[in-house]
């Protein structure tokens, strides 16, 4: 009786701090890792969502770019992170879907080394050249290229960006040099110049540069036309099919993170996602906005896997 009652003393001792951690979460700014760097589209995003975030769970949201890679150094650093709930993965369909597809020894296993928490919603990208290539359609560009193989380029800052115009460049039957970057705004300054030709840009780097006539829109990767390009026609709109992969964002923790923290951040993040507010501020960014349970995202993580590995291979783009 006596080893009995000692034992469970013991168990009670040993889960008051997980109990109390639980119910003072958080206690101590909280880390939002980025695949991509400063003024891209994950970090535009990320700062809109975490400065409604910082109000609700009374901690700053701290952004720290981890570009490279294609988002497997953000997703490493995540992985290996303590799993207490104060370091999280802002990642996208690139160190979520398309690192374990690309890379012939990816660094983690995407379905065991984290653990999901939310959706967050899907991204635009318009396809969009420099104001020097003679084109004012996407039937104009495919002519003009055909008649020019291999003088035009295009470059690329996101895993997204790459297969997308890969899989455009096939099935318009064109053929473009290929000029890979870390991250979207260090590819946008050769854009700029002139020395870059076409790239897939999310909007929240084609909105400015676009408005301001340095760049020149031809297509939305949408299903529909975007209200902040309304008469930019969609691909099937050009003449030329959807593209099978879309980009999305999602979050999530390192593996082993405790339930109670798995759901605080979802309902948290569930109610930002839902505000009127942080929704026309994400939507001014060409984002959709869409929570979802935990589940929901690892079932979606498995189908994107599938996705982009088939992709890849549509698009003749080998492991590295």
């Amino acid at each position: 009786m006596r080893l009995l009652l000692t034992t469970g003393i013991a168990l009670l001792l040993a889960l008051a701090p997980l109990r109390a951690s639980a119910e003072t979460y958080p206690s101590r700014p909280i880390k939002f890792v980025l695949p991509f760097g400063a003024g891209s589209a994950s970090d535009a995003l990320a700062r809109i969502i975490s400065s409604e975030l910082t109000k609700s769970l009374g901690q700053p949201i701290v952004i720290v770019p981890k570009p490279g890679a294609n988002g497997a150094i953000s997703a490493v650093e995540v992985a290996r992170s303590a799993p207490d709930g104060y370091t999280f993965l802002f990642g996208t369909n690139s160190p979520f879907a398309v690192v374990p597809n690309l890379m012939k020894s990816p660094p983690y296993d995407v379905l065991t080394a984290f653990t999901p928490v939310t959706f967050l919603g899907e991204n635009a990208f318009f396809i969009t050249v420099h104001p020097s290539v003679p084109a004012q359609s996407l039937a104009e560009f495919i002519a003009h290229a055909k008649a020019n193989p291999h003088k035009l380029n295009y470059g690329s800052g996101s895993t997204f960006a790459i297969v997308s115009a890969a899989l455009f460049a096939k099935s318009a039957g064109i053929e473009m040099e290929h000029i890979p970057y870390k991250t979207e705004p260090d590819a946008v300054v050769d854009f700029l110049a002139g020395r870059v030709h076409l790239m897939n840009l999310t909007t929240t780097t084609a909105l400015p540069h676009t408005r301001a006539g340095k760049l020149r829109i031809l297509a939305t990767t949408l299903p529909e036309r975007s209200p902040l390009f309304p008469d930019v026609p969609t691909l099937t709109e050009a003449g030329q099919p959807r593209f099978p992969i879309i980009a999305w964002f999602g979050l999530a923790g390192p593996a082993g993170l405790p339930p109670e923290i798995v759901a605080r951040m979802n309902k948290e993040m569930a109610a930002v996602l839902a505000n009127p507010t942080v929704r026309k501020q994400l939507q001014g960014q060409g984002f959709s906005p869409r929570s979802s349970t935990p589940e929901e995202l690892k079932a979606y993580m498995v189908e994107q896997l599938a996705i982009w590995k088939s992709a890849l291979k549509t698009a003749g783009i080998p492991q590295q």
